[in-house]
């Protein structure tokens, strides 16, 4: 009980200067030429930002994602891109909100707690009632995906390097580059203004989206309540209503940022689902929270690619809450081994971008014209672009998570030179970090929930798409491969074995070969292992 009491109290420490270090950093920007190349609802945004701190005729970036990510994809001036970079990967890493003595002391105390439960080390505690079963079989199914996913970040800075010195820009590609000379490379290749497809991704229209396909998948309805009590004024509010017209649930969504929301995307519940002994069903409350791009004074939200995948994630979370049927409170829902939690978000990532749903949502918000099959078939072509990078980062992320959960910590750790010692072992190309440093990576350091478990986003990944090829072979809305996933995945939560959950979805154990052709990394007749010779049952 102390140790996990001091381990909560360290979580909150973390947190809190994540967030106030998230909150602290301004770049302010005085000279209108400087904004050059940037989205004009990013730079309205970044203008009233300044407004609301008292500066007037000034625009104001912070590090929250929506004010982030599209500086470093579109800023033509480098030196900006460099500052906003910089600051975002040394963020809670000195001064008043350092967070490296918070994560020598989580260290130290997680070793503890292996040692007082009989493990080696916490990582192979936290893998033993998993899928994975331990650290080492976790460690391989990344390095499947590590070896071809850096042979990618190879030849896609040769790309970006090629087009710089093509425009006469006289410069080495720099990890402050990535995301700028990617989006130049897809304009290049692929004729794809990431602007102009922001246009037909309106919040709202998103949202219809996501609710027309869980409706088509799994009969469910939902029906707003703006008179439902809400913690927020921006909270929406949802009755949601099975085929017969009975309550399935009650669901939130909490999109846009503001200064006392943490960064990222996540879903949770306020009351979870349970049958009580005398049969009475107890329904949940779930809820989806986001940090996305607000509206502005002449447009509504407007949502990038990964924003739009981000939203079906964390619906495809909400829906694994929302529709459980598992009578143990312990067993509803997303209470499933930590390794199989991401199936139902990640398999919903995949209706997003299919024509025959995206058809129906994507409009053009200011004429409400339907995304057109020229531009559907530029998004598909695309679709595997920048592969290489995203994959790099991610798997990196995870085998620096599970070194740290092999490491027992008895003196102060050097946080930075031990990043540097994995990256260096991995071959972690120069061009590309950790998707998270170590003192905002909160998934590991923020709580419990993803410690040594960070690998679950692949193995789960592995699950999807291996399991969304069944839908595609049966159409994506076929109703008895539907029905099939509502029975055995998102029913029944953790109330029985995984694997055999997902065996009796898919008819055989998935393979890895089929998330690898996802990402564009193998070609489709390279042979793979499949997910039991690394650990599956």
């Amino acid at each position: 009980m102390a140790v996990n009491t001091r381990l909560t109290d360290l979580y909150l420490k973390f947190n809190k200067n994540l967030l106030n270090a998230t909150n602290a950093y301004q770049l302010v920007v005085d000279d209108a030429s400087r904004l050059s190349g940037l989205p004009a609802s990013s730079i309205a945004v970044a203008a009233d930002e300044a407004t609301a701190k008292g500066m007037n005729g000034k625009w104001l970036f912070t590090l929250h994602a929506p004010s982030r990510l599209p500086l470093l994809q579109y800023a033509d001036d480098r030196d900006l891109r460099r500052q906003m970079y910089t600051a975002y990967t040394s963020l809670a890493s000195e001064g008043e909100y350092n967070n490296m003595p918070v994560i020598n002391d989580i260290l130290k105390v997680r070793t503890e707690k292996a040692r007082l439960l009989g493990y080696p080390d916490y990582a192979s505690y936290m893998t033993a009632n998993v899928m994975a079963k331990n650290p080492a079989n976790a460690e391989n199914l990344l390095m499947q995906i590590w070896k071809p996913a850096v042979q990618r970040v190879s030849e896609e800075v040769a790309e970006m390097q090629a087009l710089a010195d093509r425009e006469g820009a006289g410069i080495k590609i720099e990890p402050w580059d990535y995301y700028y000379y990617a989006e130049k490379v897809r304009k290049d290749k692929f004729d794809l203004d990431e602007d102009v497809v922001r246009s037909y991704f309106a919040l709202d229209n998103v949202r219809e989206g996501i609710f027309n396909m869980a409706h088509r998948l799994y009969g469910v309805t939902f029906t707003e309540m703006p008179d439902a009590p809400k913690y927020n004024p921006e909270v929406k509010v949802y009755d949601v209503t099975d085929a017969n017209g009975e309550h399935v649930a009650v669901f939130m969504t909490d999109y846009f940022p503001r200064a006392s929301k943490r960064q990222g995307a996540w879903m949770s519940e306020f009351q979870g689902a349970f049958v009580d002994p005398d049969g009475t069903s107890q329904r949940p409350i779930v809820y989806n929270v986001g940090n996305f791009s607000k509206p502005t004074a002449d447009a509504p939200s407007l949502l990038t690619l990964d924003e739009v995948e981000t939203m079906f994630h964390e619906f495809g979370h909400g829906l694994h809450g929302m529709l459980t049927q598992a009578k143990l409170r312990s067993q509803a829902g997303t209470n499933v081994d930590r390794d199989f939690v991401e199936l139902p978000s990640q398999i919903h990532e995949h209706w997003a971008m299919e024509p025959e749903l995206l058809k129906t949502y994507a409009r053009h918000y200011k004429t409400g014209e339907v995304i057109p099959d020229s531009l559907i078939a530029k998004l598909q072509a695309a679709s595997t672009h920048n592969q290489g990078f995203m994959t790099t980062e991610l798997v990196g992320a995870a085998l620096l998570d599970l070194q740290y959960g092999k490491l027992n910590v008895t003196d102060d750790l050097d946080v930075a030179g031990f990043e540097r010692t994995v990256a260096s072992s991995l071959g972690m190309p120069a061009e590309v970090q950790f998707r998270y440093r170590s003192p905002y990576f909160r998934h590991i350091f923020g709580s419990d929930g993803y410690a040594s478990g960070y690998y679950t986003y692949l193995w789960a990944q592995v699950l999807d798409c291996d399991g969304f090829e069944l839908f595609k072979e049966r159409g994506i809305f076929d109703e008895a491969t539907a029905k099939s996933f509502l029975e055995n995945v998102l029913q029944a939560g953790g109330s029985s074995d995984p694997m055999e959950l997902y065996v009796k979805f898919r008819g055989h154990e998935p393979k890895v070969d089929a998330l690898l052709r996802y990402r564009g990394l193998t070609p489709v007749a390279d042979k793979q292992p499949d997910m039991k010779v690394v650990g599956g049952k």
